[in-house]
C-alpha cells in the first residue's frame, strides 16, 4: 500500500476542490487548475481534506496511487501560494530583461534570444537571476528547463544558464592536464 497515497491533502482557506467523476478542479486566490485522473484511482473531498483511494490492487493502480495524491497536492499548493523556479546567469556580459510577457536573453550569441512565456507563466529578473513563477508546477519546471537549454552551463568555466543552487562539475583545461601528465 502506498504510504504517500494514504495521506490526506489538506485544503487551506480560500481554496475550493470539486470532483466530477475523474475530473478534479481546484480554484484558489492565484487561479484555477483542472486535471483528469485515471480510473484506477478515486478522489473524494471530505470536509477540508482530499482523499485519494485505489480502485483495485493491480500494479497500475498501485503505481498511480501516490502519484495522483501528489498531483492533487501540487494543484492545491499552486492555486494557494504558487510555484517558483530560479535561474542564474553566469558569464561576462550575460544579462536578461523582461519585455512585456517575453524574456530577452543576451547570452553570448550574435543576437539576443527572445523567449515567449506560455500562458500562466510570469518572469521577473533581478540582476543576474531569473525567476519563473506560475500556478502549475509542471509548467513552471518545464519552462525553466527550456530557458536553461538555451545556453546550458559548460564544464570548463561554468558559463551559461544554471538553476540557483545547482553545482556544475568542472573539468581541468588543457594547461592543467599538460602539467600533470607524463611526457611522451
Amino acid at each position: 500500500m502506498s504510504r504517500v497515497g494514504k495521506k490526506p491533502v489538506k485544503i487551506p482557506e480560500g481554496v475550493t476542490v470539486q470532483v466530477d467523476g475523474q475530473k478534479v478542479s481546484v480554484s484558489g486566490p492565484k487561479g484555477a487548475l483542472t486535471y483528469d485522473f485515471r480510473p484506477e484511482v478515486a478522489i473524494k473531498v471530505d470536509g477540508n481534506q482530499v482523499l485519494v483511494e485505489r480502485e483495485g490492487d493491480t500494479a497500475k493502480a498501485k503505481s498511480l496511487h501516490g502519484l495522483s495524491r501528489t498531483l492533487v497536492e501540487n494543484m492545491v499548493r499552486g492555486t494557494d501560494k504558487g510555484w517558483n523556479k530560479g535561474l542564474e546567469l553566469v558569464g561576462v556580459g550575460y544579462r536578461a530583461e523582461v519585455s512585456g510577457a517575453n524574456l530577452v536573453l543576451s547570452v553570448g550569441f550574435s543576437h539576443p534570444v527572445k523567449f515567449t512565456a506560455p500562458p500562466g507563466i510570469t518572469f521577473s529578473v533581478n540582476q543576474n537571476q531569473i525567476n519563473v513563477s506560475g500556478i502549475d508546477k509542471q509548467l513552471v519546471g518545464e519552462t525553466a528547463a527550456k530557458i536553461r537549454r538555451i545556453r546550458p552551463p559548460e564544464p570548463y568555466k561554468g558559463k551559461g544558464i544554471k538553476y540557483i543552487g545547482e553545482v556544475i562539475r568542472r573539468k581541468a583545461g588543457k594547461a592543467a592536464k599538460a602539467v600533470g601528465g607524463p611526457a611522451k
